[in-house]
């Protein structure tokens, strides 16, 4: 750069930071290639290039790079068009990168910059680059990132932060790729690439100018040729200068065009063309419609009062510890350390005790301001509906308001716009008022303008408030149920109190009209059609499943509502005369009956115990159907709800299932007819259900009817097909699509169990009462699995047979006879074996490969469900095939105890899976092996076996079990309880099992009222007392897990570990406070720990604070709403106001989208096979599709940006997996919940990528969040915790806060001591790193003595010769002469300072430096002096040698040539342990 264009840079430099001045927060947070980048609406001096498509994370985007005019060097791009709708407020305006503008680091100048004026301006006559102007519509807290452009460094292992002592501090730049490439393709080539098919590039994009009727008069878009006409609508409606227009259409030439045709079949449309807006009349729906657009914008929509999602659903914390860590740190960005005797930076860990329990204030959103008012109110007026003579000249709405200023006005809708009308509360005349200045309008929104002289100024704060937050924390899920929290504010807080609001209960009536038939759908065929859309190319793949995706999101939300509704008896039956159980309803085109056995058709196999696993195994067998996508088989819209004690299914009306048939005729066509004494078989349904089995691994069996005769079928005898009206063909009832599980059948279950004795039930091998049911099936992905091992072992023989004939062609008699093993099944052991050892064997004919082929078309595997299942053969023949199926069968289930269960343990036991932190990340690890939850008991005693490694799995496996036992213990209290008791029953039966310590004998607490107002309801559960409660759960964990409890479980119990387990499985929303699980303590007490009450001011957070009486007294006010508790003179531990929602739990059926993970494997692949450049394009392409069907919040996609997160991260593009990070734990929070495990874990991977990228403060703000969370969902001392820990202690080392990093690694040292033993490899590898640690901290003589501890157990352990080993030798020997060194030197200086110390009065004997905060008198005096001198300690020479300081070696010892192993040697690689 030659020196004018410097000059001119260092200009620019000024003017930027004084422009920065004027931009809003939304404005400011951006994030570039380069690092941090600001939003602006226009700038000067600039050359733009060529138009281009650019896939970033926030979608699709039309963008043009731009550079200085006068140095000609990129400074940033500028925003054309945007492709989602939420990005719209960026089109036409700028995005500058500060690293791009002058080379500095992000926080060289901040907004708040005060020593502008000390830059160099060389030239100060030249102009400055930019004039900002405000965005209207803010925004954006999600940085913003381009990952087409993200560098592509040589390949290399990341090393995990468990080892870094350093971190780099900025990103790798971009090596050689350039902004000119040609734009990522949409389309996938059927192999995985991207050669062929690619969407047009930018030569269809092109500018459009959009005429106005008022101002701003024009808008420019950018558009493509193949987006409609109301893609263009879309855009006018979004854009913040127009959001107004709801009513019109679009003109060209005079011509109105048609919405749904494509820009490019506009006759003569062409670049810069323009269309003219002409707003059209109004319609009711469309007034309607624009009213709630208009509430919507001014923020009139208050908080709604929702059937389904309870309070606070869908919330979001991750905004919340940001602005914590930005009032707390925000100074401190990477926490330097400074100078000798300026203040301790602090940070986010300041104050953190490790044995303290968990709060729920972690689970809440700090208190927030009242968000502005742009109007008191708005609503339907009283007056509406309009009369019939007026509706008849046009009048279509009343609408009554109040202003700011305190102004009521009555408001007409008609069809030429809106119009401030006579009436009052009391007179009717609803024509135009008289004024000075017209009071009317097409817009509703320019009306508001004009009315009330506050409004525009009100409308700017309420945006600026708005954009706060990030968008994706705020934005409406559509596609997903949002999750809803278990533990919420007290209805009196500040966030939850009840508004007036008089639209609340107007908003059906405007979203749907009067007679509510817009919402009214035909469920049915609507996913059928969805079903038979084409399917060939990408695109109508991608079309397809995003229409299914939308279409089961919103068939889930209705059928919930109508299920919540039916428990609660709104709905009226279909059949009132029957028995409750078997009453059938139909509510919103919705078919919902009772998950019970109603009419008697599973009395042989459980009863309502079966009825109910039946239809949960139904959903699961829907979901398996529909991710196959079998062509021509289709499945009812099927989902199941839990609420209040009640299981009801929810299935879309199949055509032809209620038509009476002819005498004569099956109601069924395929399957079993009557249980399984009537069999039909109707050859059309074979085709299809072949294909099905065959993908399903079910193998054409035979099934006897009552009379003995044979039907041959292609599926469980249960399973139905249904030919409908329609003409499809319908599987139904697919509970049965696995076989049963033959050992748990014949080991707990017996004819007896269906008799009412308890007596008689005991009839197990194991002495205990017989399983609760026969529905044992085997999980499919235990199937699976079976099904592989049988495939590799199909494999190996095959190439043992191919090495034998290889040996016999070359002559080798000697190795002729094959082996035994090979001839016939084998164990899974051996299989296993071999089948790691003979894939290397083809390897040694290089010249042939394609000999090493196995032809796997002979192979064939399936098993017959209907075996074990009472079916009776005739012949001899058909009892032999009977046996061999059963057999087969028979060693499934082996695998699944033999084989399964042990690996999965193993793993858990050398670290190869990461521990489960509650019950649904431990159930969610065992189906995805394949096992059943029932084995919750077994998982349980092979974890005891493993003694304290596993003792974390044991806990959490039994805290499991007692919540799943007390589910159902509630279950049968609640079940048919009228639905006003259900808070008492619950909350006593929570008083007997978690607060019998507080209350031994608690009452229930009823209203007379209502126990008088329902005399027949059954009010067993105000009988019921600790001990029966203690009991119940007792048996069904017998029952149901074959597991017994030890004597004093009761009061080994995690109380609020449990709460929530019970809360998350029973849809409780509790009010979050501290609970008194013991008498006289406010929370959990720890042991040895004094009691302490919710209130006590020496807790913050569950936390000692160590802060100062204005930070306590800040830290009480933050919390004082939510945790306020009951007085300690409370008889039991929860009250009934305490349950302060039920909310309904749902299980649906909804597919995966197998287009995107098809992406993301392509993508893995290619990376794997370095070709990075094709997988990082593979990889947005999953992300685009991701977003595209699934819509960006929904729970998939949380998985899959943590996914990307940690291959960008592995890839050291650190800024995107930073920012995918981000969005990770956002959408986390809001479809899968607050406390999750994926959340927490998300939260981890958010710091380790933050610290990476040298954002430590904010690094540790969120593994301080997900440490308080994880007390929250399992407590303290959780073994992986240890790597976290660690982390921790790496991140305060890499800040220079080396005493705070020692008590870090210390905790994580006591807890591997606890978990895994003292001379294991882990604590040596651990005390490997706090040897370094110490010798940071100037504590040799620790170092010497960790070192020397460390190199003692890995001598032990794996010998002389391993490099851990000999790398602590190395370290030891240098420490030990370091710390001879230091020795000697500090007697030297010792003996000089007694000499000379009458000579130099500077400071007197026992002087110390000022400590700074949070640092005591002797670290102080230990600190590093900023000229390099040091003052010396008064203390004696043997004081100083049981005290080594450390010296000018300490940059020695921390760079040494080795690096030691991060981890246990197995995890020598660096790589990063994911949270």
């Amino acid at each position: 750069m030659d020196v004018q264009s410097s000059s001119h840079q260092s200009l620019l430099i000024l003017t930027w930071a004084t422009s920065m001045r004027k931009l809003t927060l939304s404005e400011q947070n951006f994030r570039g290639q380069h690092g941090k980048a600001y939003l602006f609406g226009s700038v000067v001096n600039i050359i733009s290039a060529e138009a281009v498509e650019r896939n970033m994370t926030t979608g699709r985007h039309v963008v043009r790079d731009i550079c200085c005019r006068h140095c000609k060097d990129t400074v940033g791009w500028k925003y054309d068009k945007a492709y989602e709708s939420s990005e719209k407020y960026k089109e036409g305006k700028y995005i500058l990168e500060a690293e791009l503008l002058y080379g500095l680091m992000v926080n060289a100048a901040t907004p708040n910059q005060s020593d502008v004026g000390n830059v160099n301006i060389p030239c100060p006559q030249l102009e400055s680059l930019w004039r900002s102007s405000p965005v209207a519509s803010g925004g954006r807290h999600e940085e913003q990132r381009d990952l087409r452009f993200l560098p592509i460094g040589k390949p290399r292992t990341v090393p995990g932060v468990r080892s870094v002592r350093g971190v780099e501090a900025s990103a790798p730049a971009a090596n050689g790729i350039t902004h000119d490439e040609p734009p990522l393709t949409t389309e996938l080539a059927e192999h995985g690439t991207s050669g062929k098919g690619k969407e047009e590039t930018t030569e269809g994009v092109f500018q459009l100018t959009v005429n106005l009727p008022h101002e701003p008069h024009r808008v420019q878009i950018m558009v493509s040729s193949q987006e409609q006409v109301q893609d263009i609508r879309q855009s006018v409606v979004e854009l913040p200068e127009t959001f107004q227009y709801t009513c019109f259409h679009l003109e060209h030439q005079g011509q109105r065009v048609n919405d749904f045709v494509e820009l490019s079949e506009v006759k003569d449309l062409t670049p810069n063309s323009e269309l003219t807006l002409v707003e059209d009349p109004y319609t009711e729906k469309d007034a309607r419609l624009h009213l709630l657009r208009i509430r919507e914008l001014i923020g009139a929509v208050g908080d709604r009062t929702d059937t389904l999602l309870g309070v606070e659903a869908g919330l979001c914390l991750h905004d919340t510890i940001v602005s914590r860590q930005q009032d707390g740190v925000a100074s401190n960005v990477n926490g330097a350390s400074g100078t000798a005797g300026s203040p301790t930076p602090s940070h986010p860990l300041e104050g953190y005790d490790f044995e303290s329990p968990g709060s729920l204030s972690s689970l809440l959103p700090p208190t927030r301001s009242q968000q502005p008012k742009a109007l008191k109110s708005i609503s339907v007026s009283p007056w509406h509906p309009p009369p019939y003579h007026l509706r008849q000249k046009g009048h279509l709405l009343y609408i009554q308001l109040t202003t700011n200023e305190g102004e009521q006005y009555q408001i007409t809708s008609c069809t030429s716009g809106f119009f401030v009308n006579k009436c009052s509360n009391s007179k009717f005349d609803p024509f135009p008022k008289q004024a000075t200045k017209p009071l009317t309008s097409h817009s509703l929104m320019t009306l508001l303008t004009s009315i009330s002289p506050s409004f525009s100024k009100s409308l700017v704060s309420l945006q600026e408030y708005n954009s706060q937050k990030d968008p994706l924390a705020v934005f409406q899920l559509t596609n997903a149920i949002p999750m809803s929290p278990w533990a919420v504010q007290a209805p009196n807080s500040l966030q939850t109190t009840h508004q007036a609001d008089a639209v609340r209960a107007q908003e059906s009536f405007l979203i749907a009209g009067m007679d509510n038939s817009d919402t009214l759908r035909d469920w049915n065929e609507e996913f059928q059609s969805t079903r038979e859309l084409p399917k060939d190319g990408v695109q109508e793949r991608v079309f397809r499943e995003r229409l299914t995706s939308k279409l089961s999101a919103d068939y889930n939300d209705a059928a919930a509502r109508g299920a919540v509704l039916v428990a609660r008896g709104e709905v009226p039956a279909l059949n009132p005369t029957e028995e409750r159980d078997a009453q059938i309803f139909v509510y919103n085109n919705v078919f919902f009956s009772f998950g019970a056995d109603g009419v008697d058709t599973f009395a042989a196999v459980g009863g309502d115990e079966a009825a109910r696993v039946a239809v949960g195994k139904d959903v699961s067998g829907v979901r398996a159907v529909n991710q196959l996508d079998v062509e021509g088989i289709f499945t009812p819209a099927t989902v199941v709800v839990d609420f209040l004690g009640k299981r009801i299914v929810g299935q879309s009306i199949v055509p032809g299932i209620f038509k009476q048939r002819e005498p004569g005729e099956h109601q069924i066509d395929y399957g079993g007819v009557e249980g399984k004494g009537v069999v039909t078989a109707n050859e059309a349904f074979v085709p299809v259900f072949n294909k099905l089995s065959q993908e399903m691994r079910v193998s054409k069996h035979p099934v006897w009817d009552k009379d003995g005769t044979r039907h041959d079928l292609e599926a469980s005898v249960e399973t139905k097909g249904l030919l409908g009206t329609d003409g499809r063909k319908y599987v139904l009832d697919l509970y049965r699509i696995t076989p049963l599980d033959v050992h748990w059948v014949e080991k707990y279950w017996s004819r007896s169990s269906e008799l009412d004795s308890a007596e008689e039930r005991t009839a197990g091998d194991d002495g205990k009462a017989c399983y609760p049911h026969r529905m044992t099936v085997l999980r499919p992905e235990l199937v699976e699995s079976y099904w592989k091992l049988k495939a590799r072992e199909f494999v190996s023989t095959e190439l043992d047979k191919r090495k034998v004939g290889s040996s016999l062609a070359n002559g080798v008699n000697g190795h002729a006879e094959e082996p035994a093993q090979s001839n016939g099944v084998k164990s899974p052991g051996d299989s296993v074996q071999s089948d790691l050892a003979e894939p290397q064997e083809p390897k040694e004919d290089n010249k042939e490969p394609e000999q090493e082929r196995i032809d796997v078309s002979n192979f064939r595997f399936s098993l017959n469900p209907d075996v074990f299942s009472g079916q009776e053969p005739q012949t001899k023949e058909e009892k032999a095939e009977l046996s061999r199926d059963e057999g087969e069968v028979r060693a499934a289930c082996d695998f699944l105890t033999s084989k399964i269960l042990p690996e999965l343990i193993h793993d858990l036991n050398e670290g190869d899976v990461g521990l489960p932190m509650d019950g649904q990340s431990l159930s969610r690890l065992l189906h995805k092996r394949g096992i059943n939850v029932r084995y919750l008991g077994t998982i349980s005693q092979l974890a005891k076996s493993k003694g304290s490694r596993l003792e974390s799995l044991r806990q959490v496996a039994v805290q499991e079990m007692v919540s799943r036992a007390f589910k159902h213990v509630a279950r049968r209290y609640l079940r048919y309880l009228p639905v006003p008791l259900a808070a008492s029953c619950v909350a006593h039966l929570l008083n007997c099992l978690l607060g019998s310590h507080v209350n031994a004998d608690p009452m229930a607490q009823v209203d007379d009222t209502l126990r008088n107002l329902y005399p027949e309801s059954d009010f067993a559960f105000t009988n019921a007392t600790p001990e029966t409660i203690r009991v119940e759960v007792e048996d069904e964990i017998s029952l149901r897990f074959r597991y017994d409890l030890q004597e004093s479980w009761i009061g080994k119990i995690k109380h609020v570990q449990l709460l929530r387990e019970i809360a998350v499985k029973l849809g409780l929303q509790l009010e979050a406070k501290d609970y008194r699980f013991i008498r006289g303590s406010g929370r959990e007490s720890s042991p040895g720990e004094s009691p302490t009450v919710n209130g006590d001011q020496s807790m913050t957070n569950g936390h000692p604070s160590t802060a100062g009486k204005k930070k306590r007294k800040a830290d009480r006010a933050r919390n004082q709403s939510p945790l306020t508790s009951e007085s300690l003179s409370a008889e039991v531990t929860f009250q009934t106001d305490d349950i302060v929602n039920f909310v309904p739990v749902v299980k649906e059926s909804a597919p995966r989208s197998t287009l995107a993970e098809e992406a993301l494997e392509a993508g893995r692949l290619s990376i794997a096979q370095n070709q990075k450049e094709l997988g990082q394009e593979l990889l947005l392409e999953s992300l685009s599709l991701h977003e595209q069907i699934y819509g960006i919040l929904h729970p998939e996609v949380a998985r899959f940006y943590s996914q990307l997160a940690m291959i960008y991260y592995h890839l050291e593009e650190k800024n995107a997996a930073v920012e995918l990070a981000h969005k990770a734990v956002i959408v986390s929070e809001r479809t899968i919940g607050v406390d999750s495990a994926e959340t927490i874990l998300g939260y981890l991977n958010l710091a380790l990528f933050e610290h990476a990228s040298a954002n430590t403060q904010g690094a540790l703000a969120y593994l301080r969040h997900a440490l308080d969370l994880w007390k929250v969902v399992y407590g303290t001392n959780h073994p992986d915790s240890i790597t976290t820990l660690n982390n921790a202690a790496v991140m305060l080392q890499s800040m220079r806060m080396y005493k705070e990093s020692r008590t870090w690694f210390e905790a994580s040292l006591r807890l591997s001591e606890t978990t895994f033993g003292k001379q294991t490899t882990h604590t040596a590898t651990l005390l490997f790193q706090l040897a370094q640690a110490l010798a940071l901290d100037q504590d040799s003589k620790g170092a010497v003595n960790c070192m020397r501890e460390a190199y003692s157990i890995f001598l032990s352990q794996l010998g002389a010769d391993d490099k851990n080993t000999k790398e602590a030798e190395n370290w030891l020997e240098q420490l030990t002469q370091n710390a001879v060194s230091i020795a000697k030197h500090t007697k030297d200086l010792q003996s000089r300072r007694l000499r000379r110390i009458n000579l130099t009065p500077r400071m007197a004997l026992g002087t110390r430096p000022q400590p700074q905060a949070g640092q005591s008198s002797s670290e102080a005096a230990n600190a590093d002096d900023p000229t390099g001198r040091r003052e010396f300690d008064s203390r004696s020479l043997d004081e100083l040698m049981k005290f080594i300081e450390g010296g000018g070696d300490a940059s020695r010892m921390g760079t040494p040539k080795k690096r030691p192993g991060r981890s246990h040697p197995k995890r020598r690689g660096g790589k990063p342990i994911p949270s």
